[in-house]
């Protein structure tokens, strides 16, 4: 998710394709569907001004763009800085830019292939699917711990500590390390969103710094001894002679760590809410494995966790009649796509047992997300036994999302059941 900067300004748009809807005001990204909606019936294809480069909100075109290799989420491996104008690294950035540097989800082929294929057997859905019964037992587990309680905040007491500790002990952490991994994780996502402060750049990279300092000592200790742990896996594995250096090994733990629970943290909240507000008895969204796999594609599609994911155009081009220079930046808007009058019957409905389902909201193509079986699996598990557990559960207060657009999630979910 890392965040990326347009280089050149654009100004040559006319009036009816350009759009504004500020990312930090509360009336949009509270509920930020009403400004999706107004694209699709004017210009799917617009330029956000806000954010000073062109968007594209459509299903067809997010999904045909997300798999396109015009674009990428790296450029200098076509272009120099110069030749672009993008601004050279910040010092006081420069821990955080570290766990970014090697990074699946910015790297290119053919660092991009190498780095996935030496970790995507830890994540194949026939691994994963071992962890259900463990993900269960997590699930029952926070329940037990304040099943006693009038009210708690789903969030804090359930949707984050789950996927924390599955994606912490599948890495090779204790699992009591999880409350201080999803502190770091928390602070250096702020880098992510609009208008990013030098304060907020400070925090993340003293965060990013203490993380990299932390996992250094593991990786050092897995080194000499190695564990049956997808750390010990990535520090050992070999194809055709090559292994995986410590800092390539720090940022893909890193990046694993913070998207393998950051998405299925908000897709927990905002699917129970979608549920919860829904009217539809939650005992029937769950009632065989195969409903519960559909509930949970609705939720990816209905709410996304990730709003908006970028691409640089890594050469002149033109989609969709637009002209697009080397080193412009676009804006995939995956919640928005998910939304879709043309793709999705009744897009703005919540509708578990839909006949027409699908959704981006793990992307496509060569950056398609390495968790998403296990995040599947997580969600359907989780929630399963949420429901199965409390099944008078009900919303205590009005939620409110976080002002972390284009990360979509609750603050938190306040939920009683009694």
């Amino acid at each position: 998710m890392a965040a990326i900067v347009q280089v050149k300004p654009i100004t040559d748009v006319s009036a009816p394709l350009r759009a504004s809807s500020k990312p930090q005001d509360p009336a949009f990204y509270q509920n930020p569907y009403p400004f999706y909606a107004r694209q699709h019936a004017t210009h799917p294809a617009f330029f956000w001004e806000e954010y000073g480069h062109w968007c594209f909100s459509d299903f067809k075109t997010v999904s045909a763009l997300l798999r396109d290799k015009r674009f990428g989420r790296d450029i200098l491996h076509v272009a120099s800085r110069e030749e672009i104008g993008l601004p050279q690294p910040m010092p006081h950035t420069a821990d955080f830019d570290l766990t970014e540097k090697y990074s699946l989800l910015n790297l290119e082929p053919p660092g991009h292939t190498r780095l996935r294929t030496l970790v995507n057997r830890a994540f194949v859905s026939r691994q994963v699917e071992q962890l259900r019964p463990r993900i269960r037992q997590l699930a029952n587990e926070m329940i037990d711990r304040f099943e006693g309680e009038n009210s708690i905040d789903l969030i804090k007491a359930f949707a984050a500590p789950i996927p924390a500790i599955v994606i912490a002990e599948m890495i090779g952490l204790p699992a009591e390390t999880a409350p201080q991994l999803l502190a770091w994780s928390n602070r250096m996502v702020t880098m992510y969103m609009y208008g990013v402060t030098r304060e907020t750049e400070l925090d993340a990279n003293q965060a990013a710094a203490d993380f990299t300092a932390f996992l250094r000592e593991i990786i050092a200790e897995r080194r000499k001894a190695p564990r049956e742990d997808l750390l010990s896996h990535m520090l050992t594995t070999a194809r055709d002679g090559d292994v995986l250096n410590d800092d390539e090994v720090l940022s893909t733990a890193i990046l694993l760590l913070n998207a393998g629970h950051e998405a299925t943290v908000h897709t927990t909240g905002n699917g129970v809410k979608s549920i919860l507000e829904s009217g539809l008895d939650p005992a029937t969204l769950f009632d065989t494995p195969e409903q519960a796999e559909k509930t949970v594609e609705e939720c990816l599609r209905f709410d996304a966790p990730l709003h908006l994911f970028t691409r640089y155009t890594l050469a002149d081009t033109e989609v969709d009649g637009i002209t697009l220079r080397q080193g412009d930046v676009i804006g995939l808007m995956l919640g928005a796509a998910n939304r879709d009058p043309a793709r999705f019957a009744h897009a703005d409905r919540f509708d578990p047992f839909r006949t027409d389902g699908a959704n981006v909201s793990f992307g496509a193509g060569i950056h398609f997300c390495i968790g998403a079986p296990l995040a599947r699996i997580e969600l359907q598990e989780a929630m399963s036994v949420l429901f199965e557990r409390l099944p008078k559960l009900r919303i205590a207060e009005p939620p409110r999302y976080g002002n972390v657009y284009h990360v979509h999630g609750l603050e938190r979910l306040m939920v009683s059941w009694k």
